[in-house]
Formats: C-alpha cells, sequence, structure tokens
C-alpha cells in the first residue's frame, strides 16, 4: 500500500517469475515472451521514492492506477488481434501488434524531434490512455509553441490555457504525432469521466482540418469490454470495475 490518502496498492511478481498480482495470467504470460513488451514493465515509478515502501524496486506498472498496465491487459491477452469484430471496432486490422511506449519523434521548429511517447500504436491508430489521471496534463507555452505545425493543425486561440501553460498538452501533442504521421488517434478513457471528455472535445473543436478530426476519437473501456472475450472481460469488471456497454457519447453530452 502507498502512504497516501487514500493508498494505492501496489502488487509485485510472484516468485516464480510466471505472475504479477496486477495482470490477468494470460496477458502476462504473452508480456514474458516479447522483450519489447516485458522491457516496458521496467518502466520507473516516478513517486515510488516519496510515496511506496524500500522494501522492494516500485515500477509505474505495478500500481492498480496504471493505464499502462490496464492496456497491456487487454492488447497482450492472447489472439485478441484475431477478432474482425474488435478490429472494426477500434480501426485498426487483423493481426496488428501493439508497439507500448511508441516514440513519433513529432518535429519541432529548429529542426529536432522531441522524445515523448504515446502510450499504444497499433497498426495506423495511436492511443492514449486514461484511468484514474486527473487531466491530459499542462505544458508552458515556451515548450508547445516549439512544435512546427502547432499553427497549421490548431487554432492556437482557441486553445484552452491557463496562465502561461496549454492544458490538455498531451491531447494536443499526439493530435500532431497522428497529423505527422498520417495515422489515426484515440483516447480510451472511463466512461465516467465526463470531465476527461470534455477536455477532449475542447481540443478538438480547434482542429482546423476536418478530414484530421475525423481521424481523431474518443471510446471507453466499458465499450472496448463488450469486444472483449468473457473471461478477460470478467476480469476488467471484478478488478477495476469497467462493465461491458454500449454506450451513447451523444446523448452523455446532451
Amino acid at each position: 500500500m502507498s502512504y497516501g490518502k487514500p493508498p494505492v496498492v501496489v502488487y509485485q511478481q510472484s516468485e516464480c517469475g510466471r505472475y504479477h498480482g496486477n495482470f490477468i495470467a494470460a496477458s502476462y504470460r504473452e508480456i514474458l515472451k516479447r522483450p519489447e513488451w516485458k522491457r516496458r514493465l521496467q518502466k520507473v515509478h516516478t513517486q515510488a521514492k516519496q510515496s511506496l515502501p524500500k522494501d522492494s524496486v516500485w515500477r509505474e506498472l505495478d500500481s492498480c492506477t496504471s493505464s499502462d498496465a490496464l492496456l497491456m491487459n487487454i492488447f497482450c491477452y492472447p489472439r485478441l488481434n484475431k477478432s474482425r469484430d474488435l478490429a472494426l471496432f477500434l480501426g485498426t486490422e487483423i493481426d496488428d501488434v501493439p508497439a507500448f511506449g511508441f516514440m513519433p519523434r513529432v518535429p519541432l521548429v529548429r529542426d529536432i524531434v522531441e522524445r515523448t511517447e504515446v502510450d499504444m500504436k497499433l497498426g495506423k491508430v495511436l492511443f492514449e490512455a486514461k484511468l484514474t489521471e486527473s487531466d491530459f496534463q499542462m505544458q508552458s507555452s515556451v515548450q508547445v509553441e516549439q512544435y512546427r505545425d502547432l499553427e497549421e493543425v490548431f487554432d492556437c486561440e482557441k486553445l484552452p490555457r491557463r496562465g502561461d501553460k496549454y492544458i490538455s498538452y498531451q491531447l494536443i501533442r499526439n493530435v500532431l504525432a497522428a497529423y505527422v504521421l498520417d495515422l489515426s488517434f484515440c483516447v480510451l478513457l472511463d466512461a465516467r469521466r465526463q470531465d476527461l471528455l470534455e477536455q477532449w472535445y475542447q481540443i478538438m473543436s480547434c482542429v482546423r482540418s476536418v478530414i484530421l478530426q475525423t481521424r481523431c476519437k474518443v471510446l471507453t473501456w466499458q465499450e472496448l469490454s463488450a469486444y472483449l472475450p468473457a473471461t478477460l472481460s470478467d476480469f476488467l469488471k471484478i478488478k477495476y470495475g469497467i462493465e461491458p456497454q454500449i454506450y451513447s457519447w451523444q446523448s452523455a453530452i446532451s
């Protein structure tokens, strides 16, 4: 348990190394088979020194609130990429293999590229995953305005700000990445988080190109769960309180 209030549960790998408390067993076995997925487990927990016991080396995906762990629990599940219905739902192709921590290398004005990452790339779609996070982060105007295509992609006067910082920086950056790489972009969030949905639509309203807008969408974990195998869907319901549903954002907004 973390030292915060309320505390957060963190999990460890089993002594035999084949199981992890934060993952469904089938997905964890698949993660261990692929070196590029296994490396993702080593992502440093940035608050470990302040918030967690010193008797272990803690990683970000050990936390029950990790959206990256939720993402891998789902998309590393065996044969999930064979589902035609799921591929149609996501806008991907059968047999697409997820790349976690994808680095789009969005170009800056000084002929260099930034090195921040997107949670997942699956085929021709970039995904940003949110679970318990409070927002999509803020970033200084100095940093955001270094993006080469910012003014071409967005109506910058309408982008939300707080003081000298841009609100929902992660969304701005990922829309720019989709534009540069000619990909689609999807936000995955909890249907219970109306606040994050409103932040997403606020950024989308600032995108100049209608074509680019059509390549950007939002889906919920609840909608996604309806397309998953029963065992995995039950796991999400028990562990995360995510129950399958076909959700209408239009009715939610109205």
